[in-house]
């Protein structure tokens, strides 16, 4: 039996995914009763695909480039680029993982800004904060669990986490979703937070001991840069505390990074510079990644 249409195979996708409360309203639901709308309920269900599927969105941004989407969707498609058991599993990955993070997230077109440590085989360590960065950008469920929950709880999460953990932060926002689903997308974060170098562990997580690069400290305050931050707010700015930095550490980065000539940073009381050396980030890149040899 031949490949169906990717019309016909996101067809059924969108019926999969709707609200997964309306779908099964005999399932219990978190707490008591429903009392957030599913509408107003910030935070999607994405996860439970996958989490991180790091070395997945590794492989589309290595082959994404400028041309329509379209054309490059069913490129990708015929190719079977990420090596799926099936069609239907690759479209699933494109559309829900793929999109919403690199291509049409907060970050607009973000995959222009990791492709060129792609370009120039900068190392794991360099490129895997910033795949973290742009994900909990487009994932606020990740960004609100490490912003809330990990970072005032710091000295409970070096002794381990699971799944119950979650499911009661989740509980107390009045998640919406089933039980069962709430577990996948528990089970879903924590597994990204293990694969993006945050958590470590199998079953029960706990902190990870492995500290934020000075490089690719100074390539994610560039990709910030890039979005429009300005030296001050570069130097507060609230995405480090996705990587559980307090200010003091932050600026003790940025102190390094002055020191290893990645960038220029100077500070006088209120007022801050920061400047780099290059005029693109794709040069940028190419500078970081030397220094991490």
């Amino acid at each position: 039996m031949g490949f169906r249409s990717f019309r016909e195979l996101l067809s059924d996708q969108q019926a999969a995914h709707r609200s997964p409360v309306s779908q099964t309203r005999s399932d219990t639901l978190i707490g008591l009763r429903r009392k957030v709308r599913v509408k107003d309920w910030i935070y999607t269900t994405r996860l439970q695909k996958g989490g991180a599927l790091l070395e997945d969105m590794r492989q589309l941004v290595r082959a994404w480039g400028d041309a329509l989407p379209e054309i490059q969707r069913d490129r990708i498609l015929r190719s079977n680029l990420l090596n799926k058991r099936t069609r239907a599993r690759l479209a699933d990955v494109y559309r829900c993982v793929f999109l919403p993070r690199f291509v049409h997230g907060p970050v607009p077109e973000a995959w222009k800004l990791v492709r060129p440590l792609e370009d120039c085989q900068a190392p794991i360590q360099i490129v895997r904060p910033v795949y973290y960065w742009i994900t909990a950008k487009s994932e606020p469920l990740i960004a609100d669990f490490c912003r809330q929950f990990i970072l005032p709880r710091l000295a409970i999460v070096r002794t381990g986490i699971g799944t119950n953990e979650v499911l009661n932060w989740l509980s107390a926002k009045r998640c919406p979703w089933s039980r069962a689903v709430a577990t996948r997308v528990a089970r879903g974060l924590l597994a990204a937070l293990r694969d993006f170098g945050i958590l470590e562990g199998r079953v029960q997580k706990r902190l990870a001991n492995v500290l934020l690069p000075t490089p690719g400290f100074a390539y994610l305050a560039r990709c910030l840069r890039e979005t429009g931050a300005v030296s001050h707010s570069l130097l507060n700015h609230p995405d480090w505390q996705l990587f559980l930095l307090e200010a003091d550490e932050v600026e003790r980065l940025f102190l390094l990074a002055h020191q290893e000539r990645l960038l220029e940073y100077h500070a006088a009381g209120s007022t801050v510079s920061i400047s780099f050396p290059t005029e693109s980030i794709e040069e940028y890149a190419h500078v970081v990644a030397q220094k991490s040899v």
